[in-house]
């Protein structure tokens, strides 16, 4: 019975959308009528409607991300000037979007060496997304300009960027360089590039925020703890 009347309500919201009408005024005006009765006896349909078109969008925003990801895959996963740590021939890649001055990137950073460390056959490559200030850019640049030229470095370098409270200004990314031992009088032009591209991939996703981490074809979006972080990863590296 509910079908039938989901039915008559969606034909019945339809109805404008055609040229000509389909129904002759009378008979318009018993639908709305037989509708507005069927709510009022039933109220529950509307939220069944609404879950129906809520796994509408859902579906349609899910296609549109793998589309993106389909099209952009050798820059997520593949691009030799995007950081990366853990397997050299992983079975599961992870994107993990994010920024220096993000408090919720800082907590969350940590948990992608212990996840890489307690799972083998897990990559994880960094792309940075400058959203809060001028020092986001400075500080991801120089992440960059330290991966080209001293990879062996950059987790020193990125952990210990990360460890700032608050958002990092000229003096405390000077400070993290001296700490990790790394020398960067200025960042290289290829680091502005690959920022560029991360931000337009991003905006493709549909990121609004960080940290935001493609786990296979899903998309982590903000911080969660570690437990539900590893049964996401767990559950991605079974459908490979």
């Amino acid at each position: 019975m509910n079908k039938i009347f989901l039915t008559l309500i969606l034909l019945f919201a339809s109805l404008q959308v055609f040229a000509a009408p389909a129904l002759t005024p009378e008979q318009e005006a018993r639908v709305q009528a037989l509708v507005k009765e069927t709510l009022l006896n039933h109220p529950e349909i509307l939220a069944q409607v609404a879950d129906k078109l809520d796994q509408q969008n859902a579906q349609a925003s899910q296609d549109e991300m793998k589309k993106v990801i389909d099209q952009n895959k050798a820059f997520l996963y593949n691009d030799p000037n995007s950081p990366r740590i853990g397997a050299k021939n992983p079975k599961l890649t992870l994107v993990v979007f994010t920024d220096y001055n993000c408090p919720y990137c800082k907590k969350f950073d940590p948990y992608l060496e212990k996840i890489v460390h307690n799972y083998p056959e897990v990559a994880v490559v960094f792309k940075f997304l400058p959203y809060r200030a001028e020092s986001s850019v400075t500080a991801a640049r120089d992440a960059l300009t330290v991966w080209r030229s001293r990879p062996d470095d950059f987790m020193k370098f990125n952990d210990i960027l990360m460890l700032k409270k608050g958002y990092h200004d000229n003096n405390s990314i000077q400070e993290a360089k001296k700490k990790a031992g790394v020398v960067v009088d200025k960042p290289d032009d290829m680091s502005f590039e690959t920022l560029k591209k991360s931000l337009a991939v991003a905006e493709k996703l549909g990121i609004q925020g960080t940290p935001a981490t493609l786990i296979g074809d899903e998309m982590l979006g903000g911080w969660v703890p570690y437990d539900q972080f590893e049964t996401m990863v767990k559950d991605a590296l079974k459908t490979q």
